[in-house]
């Protein structure tokens, strides 16, 4: 929830910007409905930036791989019929294999600390 919290504060949501909730919720629908209504907008609206913006529902649906490909053609394009609006390379529309939330660090400073028991 930490990063929904993050992303949600300020963002445009649900036709607005949105701030977190300043004032407690009404009751518990109106905290579920809020919370609900941003999981949507999270994962079925919102365009992330480290999956090529795609949405997370697209991704999952394996339909991001296609929409990249659409996306690079366009620009390709667009860059070809008008050179001169362009003063560096397109965005880089590839398909990325792996995707990490949290990616870790390339190198771990105790590489067996996961296996010590408690």
């Amino acid at each position: 929830m930490l990063a929904l919290k993050h992303s949600a504060k300020g963002t445009y949501f649900g036709g607005k910007v949105t701030q977190l909730p300043v004032k407690p919720f009404e009751d518990l629908l109106a905290a579920r409905r809020w919370v609900t209504e941003l999981l949507h907008w999270y994962n079925e609206e919102h365009r992330h930036s480290a999956i090529s913006f795609v949405t997370p529902a697209q991704r999952h649906a394996g339909m991001d791989e296609e929409l990249l490909k659409a996306r690079k053609a366009v620009y390709e394009t667009a860059r070809q019929a008008h050179p001169n609006r362009w003063s560096k390379d397109t965005r880089n529309w590839n398909y990325e294999t792996a995707v990490h939330l949290n990616p870790d660090s390339p190198e771990l400073k105790e590489p067996n600390a996961t296996l010590k028991a408690a």
